[in-house]
C-alpha cells in the first residue's frame, strides 16, 4: 500500500467523510488540498501533508482525528517528513505566527507554548500548505473572500517571498489583485 492510499484509508477510518466542511466533507477538502499541492508541483511529502493536515486539528478547525501526542501513529501512515509538516501546521498559533512569519520564520506552537524557528527547507512547504488550505476554503465559501479578502491579501503579500511561483499564481487566479 502506498503512503497516499494508506493516508486515505486513515482519513476514512477516522470519520472524515462524515465531517461537514466548506465544499462538502472534511475528506473532500483534504483531497482537494492534496490535489492543489500536486498541481503546484509540491514535493510528494508536502502533498501527503496537505492530505492529512487536519489530523491533529488546526487553529482554524478544532476537530482532531488523533491526539497530537500520538505522532508515531501518523508517522507510520505518511512518513516522517510529511508528519513533521502536519504537526507544524496543526500546532501553529496563527495569531502569534502568521503576521511575522516572513520576517521571523518562527512558528508559535499552540500545543506546547514553545516557538520554533523553521529550517529553510520547511518554510516554503509550510507557507504553501497554509495558503493552499485557505484558498480551498475561500473557493468553496466565496463569502470569506468578501468578508476577509483584505486580511488574506495582506497576509499573502507578506508571504510572497516565501511562496512558490505556482501557489502565487493560484492566489492571483482566485483572489485577483488589489483594486
Amino acid at each position: 500500500m502506498t503512503f497516499g492510499s494508506a493516508a486515505r484509508a486513515f482519513l476514512r477510518e477516522h470519520g472524515t467523510e462524515a465531517v461537514e466542511h466548506p465544499g462538502g466533507t472534511l475528506y473532500s477538502h483534504l483531497c482537494r488540498v492534496e490535489q492543489r499541492l500536486a498541481a503546484a508541483s509540491a514535493a510528494p511529502y508536502v502533498q501527503l501533508a496537505g492530505l492529512t493536515h487536519a489530523a491533529y486539528s488546526t487553529d482554524g478547525f478544532d476537530l482532531a482525528l488523533i491526539p497530537w501526542t500520538d505522532r508515531d501513529l501518523l508517522r507510520a501512515v505518511i512518513g516522517s517528513e510529511a508528519e513533521e509538516l502536519v504537526y507544524l501546521y496543526g500546532a501553529c498559533d496563527r495569531d502569534r505566527t502568521w503576521h511575522a512569519l516572513a520576517t521571523t520564520s518562527t512558528v508559535h506552537d499552540r500545543f506546547t507554548g514553545q516557538k520554533r524557528v523553521l529550517e529553510s527547507h520547511l518554510i516554503v512547504p509550510f507557507v504553501d500548505l497554509s495558503i493552499v488550505n485557505e484558498l480551498d476554503v475561500i473557493e468553496q465559501n466565496p463569502a470569506l473572500l468578501v468578508n476577509h479578502g483584505d486580511y488574506f491579501r495582506d497576509l499573502f503579500d507578506r508571504w510572497a517571498p516565501l511562496t512558490s511561483p505556482k501557489v502565487a499564481d493560484e492566489i492571483q487566479r482566485l483572489m485577483g489583485s488589489r483594486q
